[in-house]
């Protein structure tokens, strides 16, 4: 198991003023980042990577789609703009040896219909996501797939729901993504929700139930990680906060208050907590 620390805490492109946070999160005993894929060239992907390669930190990526290359659109023109961001965002995943890409790239964030997906609505995305999942494929990268609350999206919002989605995609490199933060609003056993798709997540995101500092909420955490224990994952257990720090992402995910004193509070104690818990779990 690796802990890892998602950088839009910081922001949503990670440039040179950012990489002295890489250097804390490295002094902090963590494992890697999860870094933003969302604009920047290949070059600039590239410059991050050896950045990250000095400081012996492996990485996931994450991303989401707009409404310019919206995934669930009726607009074929857009829906093939959604194939191409995400070729683009698999590509510059694979310059920075990323295991996983993932997020919420089901549907642009914050958009809603008024009722739940159609069927035409998740013909649309399957397509999309198998021709991405073919591309990333060749990349070496496998996409994981997340289920948001029915505040901010409404084509997944539980782990059923984004499950589902997989088996309609069925491709090898194409998965879920497992987050407590959104589980906890969505799912009547949040520790079930994890359990009973262990096979299917390629990734799982750390978050307390307000967005702050793991452990000082009420997310279930360590009857959770009994689970991700048992089902033998091995993968990346990643803190995943937001701040008021970027009011774009901010808006995005309905962060209006201050859930933590600082930024280091939540990687430090955060990752201190993961360890704890996982041992404890272990038990």
């Amino acid at each position: 198991m690796k802990i890892g620390m998602n950088l839009l805490l910081w922001a949503t492109h990670v440039t040179e003023e950012h990489y002295p946070h890489l250097e804390r999160i490295k002094e902090a005993g963590f494992d890697g980042v999860e870094v933003p894929v969302f604009e920047g060239d290949p070059g600039h992907y590239a410059k991050t990577r050896k950045v990250l390669d000095d400081l012996e930190l492996g990485c996931t990526t994450v991303t989401v789609s707009t409404p310019d290359a919206n995934p669930i659109s009726p607009d074929a023109k857009i829906r093939a703009a959604a194939v191409d961001d995400l070729k683009r965002k698999i590509e510059r995943s694979a310059i920075l040896g990323s295991d996983v890409l993932c997020g919420p790239f089901h549907q642009a964030l914050g958009e809603f219909s008024g009722t739940g997906p159609t069927d035409d609505e998740k013909k649309n995305v399957t397509d999309v996501h198998r021709a991405a999942a073919e591309a990333a494929e060749k990349s070496n990268v496998r996409l994981g797939i997340e289920a948001l609350n029915r505040f901010e999206c409404y084509f997944a919002n539980t782990a059923e729901d984004i499950v589902a989605h997989v088996k309609r995609v069925d491709h090898p490199s194409f998965g879920a993504l497992y987050d407590t933060f959104h589980s906890n609003i969505e799912e009547k056993d949040p520790v079930a929700a994890y359990s009973d798709y262990a096979d299917y997540y390629f990734q799982i995101h750390v978050s307390e139930n307000d967005r702050g500092t793991p452990g000082k909420g009420h997310v279930p955490f360590l009857d959770t990680f009994r689970a991700i224990r048992a089902a033998g994952y091995d993968r990346w257990l990643t803190i995943e906060s937001f701040g008021r720090a970027l009011p774009d992402l901010a808006a995005a995910t309905r962060v209006w208050r201050d859930f933590f004193s600082s930024p280091e509070e939540v990687y430090r104690e955060g990752i201190q907590f993961i360890k704890k818990t996982w041992a404890e779990a272990g038990g």
